[in-house]
């Protein structure tokens, strides 16, 4: 059974930077493809990163450049960088996974909940101003 567990959200002062990290057992990390997510009243869920089984990442436009996905197989966590916060970035951070079908390209990572079958808790952001 697939199990996710997110951590390191806190609330930190804009500009600074937070690292978020999602445990994850009862998988083999190459088999499934993985996102971060933000929940807000104001704007629901929606993908921040994603990464496929080969490696590859999105971004939306919102937080290219500011935000990073990875894997640590060390660790067997996800990952998500996350520096120069500004206050739009507060909220509640989920973890994602789903296995890859045999038919879909290991390229391929999607940042749409409904693409998704397993979540994490989520673990809470605030970006001051």
């Amino acid at each position: 059974q697939v199990q996710l567990v997110e951590s390191g959200g806190d609330s930190v002062q804009a500009g600074e930077s937070l690292r978020l990290s999602c445990a994850a057992s009862g998988f083999t990390y190459r088999d499934y493809y993985m996102a971060w997510f933000r929940q807000t009243p104001e704007k629901g869920r929606e993908g921040v990163a994603c990464i496929a089984t080969d490696g590859s990442t999105n971004y939306p436009d919102s937080v290219a450049g500011r935000f990073t996905i990875s894997y640590d197989n060390i660790e067997s966590a996800l990952k998500l960088q996350m520096n120069n916060l500004a206050p739009d970035d507060s909220g509640m951070y989920y973890c994602a996974a789903r296995r890859r079908s045999p038919t879909t390209s290991s390229w391929f990572c999607s940042r749409s909940s409904s693409n998704f079958d397993t979540w994490g808790q989520g673990t809470q952001v605030t970006v001051s101003s």
